[in-house]
């Protein structure tokens, strides 16, 4: 039988970013479904702007490698991305483009390819992050990932207490049901 193994990160590297707050609630439910999930933080592989001239005279950056290795090893992804302007983070659309560069004769395909793919977003706006969500599953998608509907947060500072538990029940359900539909789905393919 197939193991979930999934790599989860968020498209923000801010200290307290909520983004990062709601990917911890799926995880959860990824792994209460078995899966094994890596969570990485952006901020902890820095990268320049993605350069066609700089990428061809550097090569590509070593903490780029390690991510592309972390998801190569993963059949499964949680994301989470916040909303800049109605669309993708600078950091998010960054890393994608990076990790979706040819390495040593494997396919910039070969990071996202016959992965399932759980995206949500929160923010403190009324939409959550429903007007960028659109645009970064199918970014994820064109790669090759298998995309599940997705799960959008409105008014995410409210959604959490002082210790940072998640009091949005309706949220929590659905980012958690998320996490697990990632993880069985996996297996299910598998």
């Amino acid at each position: 039988m197939t193991t979930a193994h999934i790599l989860a990160f968020a498209g923000s590297s801010r200290r307290e970013s909520w983004n990062r707050k709601v990917l911890a609630v799926a995880v959860a439910g990824a792994q209460e479904a078995g899966a094994e999930v890596t969570v990485v933080n952006l901020a902890d592989y820095p990268m320049p702007i993605y350069n066609a001239d700089w990428h061809k005279e550097h090569g590509v950056p070593a903490e780029m490698l390690a991510l592309r290795r972390l998801m190569m090893a993963a059949n499964g992804l949680l994301i989470a991305s916040p909303e800049y302007n109605t669309s993708i983070t600078p950091l998010l659309k960054n890393t994608i483009d990076w990790l979706s560069q040819e390495v040593n004769g494997e396919s910039d395909r070969a990071p996202f390819e016959n992965k399932v793919g759980g995206l949500m977003g929160a923010s403190n706006g009324a939409f959550g992050t429903i007007r960028a969500l659109p645009h970064v599953s199918s970014i994820l998608a064109n790669l090759g990932v298998l995309m599940l509907p997705v799960v959008a947060v409105p008014g995410v500072a409210k959604a959490f207490d002082e210790t940072g538990a998640m009091t949005n029940d309706r949220a929590r359900t659905a980012l958690r049901a998320l996490g697990e539909r990632v993880a069985h789905t996996i297996v299910k393919l598998g």
